[in-house]
């Protein structure tokens, strides 16, 4: 597959800003490694390859390991994770499928996730998955390929 946007740079406005989203949700408090899971989750819904590729290797460089990632698609069915792991899971899913008609973000799957985390931390799960939500889209869009890490 080959990029849509031959020489994609983004204006130094826009980079500025998705710098401070992204410091933003570094000072939320939130273990990296559950940042990436949730990003590779997500990014797996949309079929993302760009985003899977840099999710898993954003997850390694942060300690993460082949077997965990290698089960986040079956998260629910696999040992691997812990109920505060699984609770952002399953927030990143049904936030980042609304556009299936499912439920969205209910009030069971709230409770669950609000048990584990604080708000602080929930604000940057949350801004997480909404700015994986947002690389993907752009990503398909514009047809850009698997192979990028962007750090």
């Amino acid at each position: 597959m080959e990029s849509r946007l031959k020489n994609a740079k983004l204006s130094p406005d826009l980079y500025s800003a998705i710098q401070s989203l992204h410091k933003a949700i570094a000072a939320g408090g939130v273990d990296q490694k559950l940042l990436e899971l949730v990003h590779l989750r997500a990014s797996q819904i949309n079929g993302c390859a760009p985003c899977v590729y840099a999710g898993i290797a954003g997850a390694k460089k942060a300690g993460e390991t082949d077997e965990r990632l290698h089960s986040v698609v079956a998260w629910r069915e696999s040992p691997f994770y812990t109920d505060e792991e699984r609770a952002a899971l399953a927030l990143a899913e049904a936030a980042t499928r609304i556009q299936d008609g499912g439920a969205g973000v209910t009030d069971e799957i709230w409770d669950a996730v609000a048990d584990h985390f604080t708000e602080e931390q929930l604000n940057a799960i949350i801004l997480e998955i909404a700015m994986t939500n947002f690389f993907n889209r752009i990503n398909r869009t514009t047809l850009e390929p698997a192979g990028n890490t962007w750090s």
